[in-house]
C-alpha cells in the first residue's frame, strides 16, 4: 500500500486559479465573493423535479445535479415588532456573498404571541384582512376569513422574485406548527394560540379552531375541523396561484406541527399535486419533523416523513442522532434538506456541513434571530462551510456521484467510482471512535481521540480499484479555504493519502481523462 503524500506541492485548481488569478493560495471567505459576484444575475433555473438518475438531489430539466444549501431566518417574510423592518435586498447579498442556493420562506400563522416575563411580538403582514367590526383580542380589527390580504401574497411573490434574480431556490412554508403548538402543549407559557386568526375571539367568521377549549389550537393542523380545513385550502389555492409561474419555489407544509398532523399534511401535499396538476408548472413540495415540544424526544422516527407523498423532507435528529453526529447516507427514496433548526434548533458546525454534503444529503442553516458571539462565531463557521461544498457540488458531476461510505477508511465519501471520488476527513475523532464505541473504557479513551487530531495529520485510505490509468489529486482546506495540489495518484487498487495540513480535510480525485 503506498502513501501518497502530495502536501509539498502547492498550487490552486483551475477553477480557484480563475477566482484567484493564479496566485498560489486564496481565502475562505474571498474564495466566496469571488464566486458570488460571478453568479450574480444568473437566476435560478426551473421549474425543479426530483433527479431521475439521482434522486437525492433535484434538477432543473437540463440533467444537472442542483445542490441546496444556505442559510433562513425567522423574518425572511413576516417582520416581527422587537425587530426593525426586515432588509430583504440586504438578506439577499448576504446569501450571495456565501454562495447559498436556497432558504426557506418563513410564515406565521399568529398575529400575536405572549412570552415568558409577559413580553408581546406582534406579525405582520398576515394572509387575512383585518376588517371588523370588533377587535381581536390584541386590540385590533378581527379577521375577515373569506377576504385575502393581498399585501401579504405581494410581498410573498416579490420576495420569492427577487431570490430567484439572484440564483436562490425557495422553500415557501405554508403553516406554523409554533402558531399552535407553543413551547409547551401542556402549559402554553408561549401562546401564540390568542393572536391566531382561527381562534372564535379573533376573526368575524365564526370560525373555531379549538373546540376542546385547551387554548392551543392543536385540532387546526389536524382534519378534525371541516370549515377550518376548507379555509387552508382556499389559502393554499391563493399561494400556489400567485407563486406558479416562478421556477425556484418549493413549497413546505408546515414548521415542525406534531404528530398527529401527519394525515393533515398528507392531505395539504396531495391537495397542491392535485391543484397544479393541470396548470403551466408542477413544483415540489417538503415535509418537515414532526415535532412533540419539551419533555418529549426529538430524536424519534422520521418514518412519516419518509412515506409521505413529498418530494423532499427535512428529517430530525433520528433516533441514534445520526443526522447530527454521523449522517445517515441518502438512499434516493426522498431529497434529503438536512436543516440544523431540527436538530439543534440553532447549531451546527463545519464538519457536519461536509459529512452531510458527502453522505449526499443537502445541509440548510437557520441563523439566530439575536445571537450571541460565540453563536456568531459557530454560525460564520457553518456558512462559509455551505458555500464551500456548494463549489465543489458545482465542479463535479454530481449527477453521477453517489454516497460511498465504502470506499473510503473515514467512512464519508461521495463517489463515481473510477472516475470522481470527493472524501471527508474530518478532524474530529467520531469515525476513530466509532470502533470504539461501546467497548469496557471507552470513555477512558475520548482525551486520546481528541489528542490525536490535534498532533498529527488525517490520513486516508481510498479503494481506487474501479479507476484505471491516473487520477489528479486535490486538497481543500474548510477552515481557510486554501487549495493544494495533490499531484497524481494511480488507480487500481487501494491508496492512502495524508493530509498536508492538520485539523479537517477533503480530498477530491478525478480521472485525468475526465473533460476540464
Amino acid at each position: 500500500m503506498v502513501v501518497v503524500d502530495w502536501g509539498t506541492v502547492v498550487a490552486l485548481s483551475p477553477l480557484f486559479q480563475a477566482l484567484d488569478g493564479g496566485s498560489g493560495r486564496t481565502g475562505g471567505v474571498d474564495v466566496l465573493k469571488a464566486v458570488g459576484s460571478r453568479s450574480r444575475m444568473a437566476p435560478a433555473t426551473g421549474p425543479l423535479r426530483v433527479h431521475p438518475a439521482n434522486p437525492r438531489y433535484f434538477t432543473d430539466g437540463n440533467g444537472q445535479a442542483i445542490y441546496l444549501t444556505g442559510s433562513h431566518m425567522h423574518d425572511n417574510l413576516v417582520d416581527h415588532s422587537t425587530r426593525p423592518t426586515f432588509d430583504y435586498p440586504a438578506y439577499l447579498d448576504f446569501l450571495e456573498r456565501y454562495n447559498h442556493s436556497f432558504i426557506r420562506m418563513w410564515t406565521w400563522e399568529h398575529a400575536r404571541v405572549s412570552q415568558p416575563a409577559n413580553t408581546w411580538l406582534d406579525f405582520s403582514p398576515l394572509p387575512y384582512q383585518r376588517t371588523g367590526p370588533g377587535n381581536a383580542l390584541d386590540g385590533k380589527p378581527k379577521f375577515d376569513l373569506t377576504k385575502f390580504n393581498q399585501a401579504y401574497f405581494d410581498r410573498l411573490r416579490a420576495r420569492v422574485m427577487g431570490a430567484r434574480d439572484r440564483g436562490i431556490y425557495v422553500s415557501v412554508m405554508l403553516f406554523e406548527g409554533w402558531s399552535v403548538n407553543g413551547f409547551d402543549r401542556h402549559k402554553p407559557v408561549f401562546r401564540a394560540w390568542y393572536g391566531h386568526p382561527f381562534n372564535i375571539n379573533n376573526n368575524i367568521n365564526g370560525v373555531d379552531g379549538d373546540p376542546e377549549r385547551n387554548e392551543r389550537g392543536d385540532e387546526v393542523h389536524t382534519l378534525k375541523i371541516p370549515s377550518v380545513t376548507r379555509l387552508q385550502l382556499a389559502y393554499i389555492r391563493k399561494v400556489v396561484d400567485t407563486l406558479n409561474d416562478l421556477d425556484n419555489v418549493l413549497y413546505e407544509i408546515a414548521n415542525e406541527c406534531p404528530r398527529d398532523s401527519e394525515d393533515w399534511q398528507y392531505s395539504m401535499i396531495n391537495y397542491i399535486h392535485a391543484h397544479e396538476r393541470h396548470k403551466p408548472t408542477q413544483h415540489p413540495v417538503v415535509m418537515t419533523f414532526l415535532w412533540d415540544g419539551p419533555g418529549h424526544s426529538t430524536n424519534g422516527s422520521n418514518a412519516e416523513l419518509f412515506r409521505s407523498p413529498a418530494e423532499a423532507i427535512s428529517p430530525g435528529q433520528g433516533r441514534n442522532g445520526e443526522y447530527r453526529d454521523n449522517p445517515s447516507p441518502a438512499d434516493g427514496s426522498k431529497v434529503v434538506l438536512s436543516d440544523t433548526d431540527h436538530l439543534w434548533g440553532y447549531g451546527g458546525n463545519s464538519g457536519w456541513v461536509w459529512k452531510s454534503f458527502v453522505r449526499g444529503c443537502n445541509p440548510i442553516y437557520m441563523t439566530a434571530d439575536n445571537p450571541g458571539e460565540h453563536q456568531e462565531a459557530e454560525a460564520e463557521e457553518v456558512r462559509r462551510a455551505m458555500g464551500f461544498t456548494r463549489i465543489y457540488a458545482d465542479k463535479v458531476n454530481l449527477a453521477r456521484m453517489l454516497p460511498r461510505c465504502d470506499l473510503a477508511s473515514t467512512e464519508y465519501c461521495l463517489a463515481n467510482p473510477g472516475r470522481e471520488y470527493l472524501i471527508y476527513l474530518p478532524s474530529d475523532p467520531y469515525w476513530i471512535e466509532n470502533r470504539f464505541r461501546g467497548r469496557t473504557g471507552y470513555w477512558r479513551l475520548e482525551w486520546l481521540f481528541r489528542k490525536f487530531r490535534e498532533l498529527f495529520k488525517l490520513t486516508v485510505t481510498v479503494d481506487l480499484s474501479a479507476a484505471s490509468g491516473k487520477l489528479g489529486a486535490e486538497w481543500f482546506n474548510p477552515s481557510t479555504g486554501n487549495v493544494l495540489s495533490g499531484g497524481t495518484t494511480t488507480g487500481g487498487a487501494k491508496q492512502t493519502f495524508k493530509a498536508p495540513f492538520r485539523r479537517d480535510a477533503v480530498l477530491y480525485l478525478a480521472s485525468r481523462e475526465m473533460p476540464t
